[in-house]
């Protein structure tokens, strides 16, 4: 079987069992279904660890000053937490866009590549990334996805899972994935950075703070983290912060002097103003637009 009839067989497992669009879950744990049948507004959240398999229609992610562009045939792994802003730019009616997605967690990664011994200390590559899949990709993405059609045997997905993040992290740029199961690893010390930036967004983060945890040096730290999340620790923490602000906004009607200063902001002038920068309206604004959505 090739890929194009694969890829077809996918699409149709996937349409029988999601009643439209938007992200559904399945009996298998920590999968889902994508549909989407028209172009989507761009939508800012924290991309957590996960696989994605991109079978019709494309999508784009920004993240840092990072854009990523991928379509059918693609895949996109996530290895770590990222704040990013994604949107479906390719999906009609006739052609949605279509995909499976796996969360994926640190000890699935040593479950799948653990016994594969690192041969020399490597610095940590980019934390997100696409690339083509290949024929065994796809032949065990397909197994895994007809699992909805048997019930029965949803027990055979961890070694599906296994099978299916090995070929990943085989792949031309599964290296960041292999770094990530060792824990002395400079990208598992990196993640551990990311995994403190995020319990703390609302606090003061200190660069020899994060240095500590990531037993580097400030200097070394500030380039591995930009070189895994495309940005610095400080901006990534005002991604964290902003996109919490516009949720107490939108979902909980919270006063926006008052969100600023939940998510850590002492002024709230310069809370608006990146506020702004990073969603194109104030935030009494954005709320207003999106109130009338």
């Amino acid at each position: 079987m090739n890929d194009i009839e694969t890829r077809l067989q996918l699409i149709d497992v996937i349409t029988r069992h999601i009643p439209g669009d938007g992200v559904h879950p399945t009996i298998v744990p920590a999968m889902t279904f994508i549909h989407e049948s028209m172009v989507t507004e761009p939508i800012t959240r924290v991309n957590e660890p996960s696989f994605c398999l991109i079978l019709q229609g494309g999508k784009e992610m920004l993240f840092g000053d990072e854009r990523l562009v991928y379509e059918g045939g693609h895949y996109l792994v996530a290895s770590v937490d990222l704040p990013v802003t994604g949107q479906v730019t390719k999906a009609s009616a006739d052609v949605p866009y279509v995909a499976l997605k796996l969360e994926l967690t640190i000890d699935d990664l040593i479950d799948a590549v653990g016994h594969v011994e690192l041969t020399e200390p490597r610095e940590p590559k980019r934390g997100m990334y696409i690339a083509d899949a290949d024929e065994a990709l796809f032949d065990v993405a397909l197994r895994l996805a007809r699992l909805v059609d048997t019930p029965d045997h949803v027990a055979l997905a961890p070694l599906y899972k296994r099978e299916l993040l090995y070929w990943v992290a085989q792949g031309s740029n599964g290296e960041m994935l292999r770094q990530l199961a060792f824990e002395g690893s400079q990208a598992f010390r990196i993640k551990r950075v990311i995994d403190h930036i995020i319990a703390n967004f609302n606090e003061t983060i200190r660069s020899e703070e994060l240095a500590r945890i990531a037993n580097m040096s400030v200097s070394t730290l500030h380039r591995h983290f930009k070189e895994v999340t495309a940005m610095s620790p400080l901006q990534f923490q005002k991604q964290l912060r902003l996109q919490e602000a516009r949720r107490l906004l939108l979902m909980q009607a919270t006063d926006v002097g008052e969100a600023a200063f939940q998510v850590g902001y002492e002024s709230q002038s310069q809370f608006s103003r990146e506020y702004a920068r990073l969603f194109g309206l104030s935030p009494r604004a954005d709320v207003r637009q999106q109130r009338q959505l």
